[in-house]
């Protein structure tokens, strides 16, 4: 756990240095296999390391992540280094001047910047294929997504490569890799984290947010990036989001559920109305955004970009504008009925993805009886949800020797204390958890 790494350092049973060599031959030995890692920033991660050092030498508090190794979607800025978004054609692009806001904070606090991490060009996508960098692969079966488009910083926090990364979530981002990869994410309410020097893609739902092993370690990484502990609450009121958000999901996922509502003493099950159309809005959205954002460098080089985010930016840049005030409309009529859940509720359950990760060979998945492609649907449980805004921690089922699943502990709009109270006290009664790969 991060907070116990930092505690060895602070005390000196431990070396910042030490810690970090670690950090560096785990992911000299796996990242080969898995291409979770974009770029090793080896000797000034030592350079780190050492600076953190001689801070307990002095007899100085580095701070509540001493020593901790973390790394960063390729998105963040990293002083000194491009921001590549993921994107070949930003490669040559001019370095960063400063580090962005969410890595000053972590470095800060003592924890050090050991890598930049694979993710989707331009975080269009799920699975985290990659034209350029290559498709990072899944801890639990090298044979499978790590997901996406974070899929770079899920994988090496379930590899153990670092016990802490970054990454973004704009329609599940987060969630979805770290349910792929059975670990512990958080998307928080939009806007709740700062967006300093990241790379933007829908500023209406861009978020970033914090991977990790533990609820504890979670929640700690939370409050150093915002600023704030985090203040519980109880007791919790708690339902199971239903409807869209029960079909088409695996049984044993299902069955989880079941089996927390009943551990809980029994628990309600819920709906959200026109879901389908609130994650057609959001595809809207999204393409609308992000093709506007982009447009000025798909009429400068549009062949410098991967295909397959190239021809989707294109057609959302071509949407009418009508057609995004229409889905804009609708959001607020969306959040409302969410509003009105979460006037007798504090958190809804729900699946983070419907099944475990694809073959990276047949990178499909099954909904309605159709096979659809996973870089585009992975997150049709997420998506609706960032859609307004919500919070949510993605948690992983407890399923030893198999496939990760993972859930979504959702919240109102600033209602992050009662998804970290509720997830951590499934995680002790062995409901949820972070599974070491077997493979």
């Amino acid at each position: 756990m991060i907070a116990d790494i930092a505690q060895d350092v602070r005390t000196g049973r431990r070396s910042a240095v030490e810690i970090v060599r670690e950090s560096l031959a785990h992911i000299a030995r796996d990242n080969p296999t898995l291409n979770a890692a974009t770029l090793v920033l080896t000797d000034s991660a030592v350079a780190q390391a050492e600076a953190v050092d001689a801070k307990v030498a002095r007899g100085e508090d580095p701070g509540p992540l001493a020593g901790v190794p973390f790394g960063v979607k390729d998105l963040f800025d990293v002083q000194g280094l491009p921001t590549t978004a993921g994107a070949a054609m930003r490669r040559d692009a001019p370095p960063a001047t400063r580090d962005a806001e969410a890595v000053t904070r972590l470095k800060a606090a003592g924890s050090i910047l050991v890598a930049t991490l694979n993710m989707d060009e331009f975080a269009y996508g799920f699975a985290t294929i990659n034209a350029a960098y290559g498709t990072t692969r899944n801890p639990h079966g090298s044979n499978r997504l790590a997901g996406g488009s974070s899929g770079g910083s899920a994988a090496a926090v379930a590899a153990g490569m670092l016990p802490l990364t970054l990454g973004s979530d704009t329609n599940g981002s987060i969630r979805v890799p770290a349910a792929l990869c059975g670990i512990y994410g958080l998307k928080p309410s939009h806007g709740a984290l700062p967006m300093g020097g990241v790379f933007p893609f829908v500023d209406s739902f861009d978020d970033i947010g914090p991977f990790a092993t533990s609820v504890a370690d979670l929640r700690l990484s939370w409050e150093v990036l915002g600023g704030s502990a985090v203040r519980s609450r109880a007791p919790i009121r708690i339902a199971h989001l239903g409807g869209w958000f029960s079909d088409d999901v695996d049984a044993e996922l299902l069955d989880a559920i079941d089996a927390i509502g009943t551990h809980l003493g029994g628990i309600r099950t819920v709906e959200l109305p026109e879901v389908a159309r609130a994650r057609s809005a959001a595809f809207l959205m999204t393409a609308v955004e992000g093709g506007t954002r982009h447009l000025p460098e798909l009429r400068r080089r549009a062949l410098a970009f991967d295909p397959a985010t190239r021809d989707r930016l294109i057609a959302g840049a071509l949407l009418p504008a009508s057609a995004y005030l229409a889905a804009e409309r609708f959001r607020a009529w969306f959040r409302a009925q969410a509003a009105r859940l979460f006037e007798q509720h504090d958190v809804l359950i729900a699946p983070a993805t419907g099944e475990v990760a694809p073959p990276i060979d047949d990178p499909m998945i099954h909904v309605a009886g159709a096979r659809l492609p996973a870089r585009a649907h992975l997150g049709r449980f997420a998506q609706p949800l960032s859609f307004i805004g919500l919070p949510v921690i993605a948690a992983p089922l407890r399923r030893p020797g198999k496939l990760p699943l993972g859930l979504q502990l959702v919240g109102k709009p600033g209602g992050e204390a009662p998804l970290f109270d509720l997830a951590a006290t499934l995680e002790a009664d062995g409901l949820i958890g972070f599974t070491p790969p077997t493979c």
